[in-house]
Formats: structure tokens, sequence, C-alpha cells
């Protein structure tokens, strides 16, 4: 099992929240910035605002979930952050959930490989 590359440094999430793109949805806003490298790089922002830490971790593990199973169907050399939406309660939602918000935000940023659904 490959682990997935993620964002560590603090430079790395400011240069994609500011000069990448973002897409919003309904749980999830999802920010896109070309990498110039043949893989793509997961960053995950959850405010502290929003729940306590295990909360916060659980949906992180949510997150990171739904965007390894898709992980193979996107374009390559990207960073993506997923920050989540402050208005949402934490409890209330699945892996399903996001990963079809998560699919939806995919589309319309296209950067899936040719599967439409």
């Amino acid at each position: 099992m490959r682990k997935i590359d993620t964002l560590k440094k603090n430079y790395e999430f400011k240069t994609v929240l500011t000069k990448g793109k973002f897409y919003k949805g309904e749980f999830i806003t999802m920010y896109l910035y070309k990498n110039g490298q043949e893989k793509n790089r997961l960053g995950i922002a959850i405010s502290r605002k929003i729940a306590k830490a295990t909360k916060r971790n659980r949906l992180k593990r949510l997150i990171r979930e739904s965007f390894r199973l898709h992980k193979e169907e996107l374009k390559k050399g990207y960073s993506i952050v997923f920050v989540w939406n402050k208005k949402k309660k934490v409890e209330k939602y699945h892996c399903k959930q996001i990963e079809e918000d998560m699919l939806r935000l995919f589309q319309r940023a296209k950067i899936r490989k040719g599967k439409v659904e």
C-alpha cells in the first residue's frame, strides 16, 4: 500500500491557497495549483473552531480515504488542498457524502481522466 503524498510545510499550503484556483462544494472547498511534478500532493485544512481534535482527525481520515479511492482517476501534477466548510456540522456526515462532493469538485475542475457519470 503506497502512502498519499502530502503537503507538510506551511509555505506549501500558503502557495496553494493564495495562487491556486478554488472550487466550492457543499461540504469541502478544493484549492488546485499546478506543482510541476509527476504526482498529486494532498493537503487537508480543518479549523480548530469546527471541532475538537478527535472529530477533526476523523474528518481528515474520511477526506483522505475519499481521495485515495479516486486518486488514480485524476490528472497528475497538482497540489490539492481541501478545506472543510465551517457551516457544516462534523458529526452528521459520512464517507459516501464527502466522496460524492469530492467527485463533483473534480468534475468541475476538469481534472478527472475521461470518467463521466
